[in-house]
């Protein structure tokens, strides 16, 4: 099987996302002074200027907003058919996810999610999401 993408560990912006995750822990970038989540995470923040911004962990539970099943095989690490998930966190309102789930689950729009965390290799881990009711099977 081919190699998965890995994304870049040392990203001014997204580092800090990726260390949490291999730690286990949902972090999303939050303005200190507004307390508005910036996602996509950035050091600045878009809402009220303030460079006080800072990671804050989440409880890693989410409401399913949308998906698509991919069926057209695009790389050939991530073997066809896979579903793509969009969903809203919980306690950080404004912020969306995505996640990739193996297979065709069967799903319905504001269906309850939570994190996992997927080794990637070459020490990365991807937060993913799942059903909750899927943790338990």
């Amino acid at each position: 099987m081919a190699e998965r993408m890995i994304p870049p560990l040392a990203d001014r912006d997204t580092g800090g996302f990726f260390a949490a995750a291999a730690e286990g822990r949902l972090v999303l970038r939050t303005c200190s002074d507004c307390g508005r989540v910036l996602n996509p995470p950035m050091a600045h923040c878009r809402f009220c200027g303030s460079w006080n911004t800072g990671w804050k962990d989440s409880a890693g539970r989410g409401t399913l907003y949308s998906w698509t099943v991919v069926t057209h095989g695009v790389h050939p690490a991530y073997p066809t058919p896979y579903t793509v998930v969009l969903v809203d966190v919980d306690d950080a309102p404004g912020a969306r996810l995505v996640g990739m789930i193996p297979g065709e689950p069967s799903l319905r729009a504001g269906q309850p999610m939570e994190v996992w965390f997927d080794p990637a290799g070459d020490g990365a881990v991807i937060p993913q999401w799942r059903p909750v009711d899927a943790a338990s099977s």
